[in-house]
């Protein structure tokens, strides 16, 4: 059993607050992490929504499976805390973000305009952005607002330049932690 000697960097206080360096107890585990409680929903069973519950799961983040086609559930709801057919009250609450994770499916609209109507901290779309957002078109032949349309996000995640369902679930989650801790995101510090 070998034991790990502490960075000695971490040893020395902050010159700035004369403290120890709260970052770095954390990665050291002499510190438990300060995490609020928080939920992700992921909409649509796709390969992007199970790395992206299964990355989650670890990231502390309370796991939900949304597909009204029970059909088409796969990998994903083994990496989900939970299964539902659609979004409602006893699911999304002010800490839970929601990820559409295929922008193809017909009900696209329709599960926007209930993620919409709940009080969710954060609504995303996957999609790439050079290409047409079928998510706009969809809301608005159904009458939601131009207001409400609005707190949709896409693109999302972090620019990383993803081309695996493992990196853009990685992209998306780190945008998500980036946009909790109102940072941009990426190497700008």
């Amino acid at each position: 059993m070998s034991t790990a000697l502490p960075d000695p960097a971490c040893a020395l206080p902050d010159p700035a607050c004369a403290l120890p360096d709260p970052a770095c107890e954390v990665a050291h585990g002499s510190r438990a992490p300060l995490v609020e409680r928080r939920t992700l929903v992921a909409v649509f069973t796709s390969p992007v929504a199970s790395h992206l519950l299964h990355f989650a799961r670890d990231l502390g983040y309370v796991t939900v499976l949304v597909d009204p086609d029970e059909a088409r559930l796969g990998d994903g709801v083994r990496h989900a805390d939970r299964f539902a057919a659609g979004l409602g009250p006893s699911i999304v609450d002010p800490a839970t973000d929601i990820v559409v994770t295929d922008h193809d499916r017909p009900e696209l609209g329709g599960m926007l305009r209930e993620a919409l109507g709940l009080p969710a901290r954060w609504i995303g779309v996957m999609g790439n952005p050079r290409h047409s957002a079928p998510h706009l078109a969809a809301l608005r032949q159904l009458g939601v607002t131009e207001s409400e349309i609005a707190r949709v996000h896409r693109p999302i995640g972090l620019n990383i330049g993803s081309h695996t369902p493992a990196e853009i679930a990685v992209a998306t989650l780190a945008g998500l932690i980036a946009d909790r801790n109102g940072r941009p995101g990426g190497f700008s510090w």
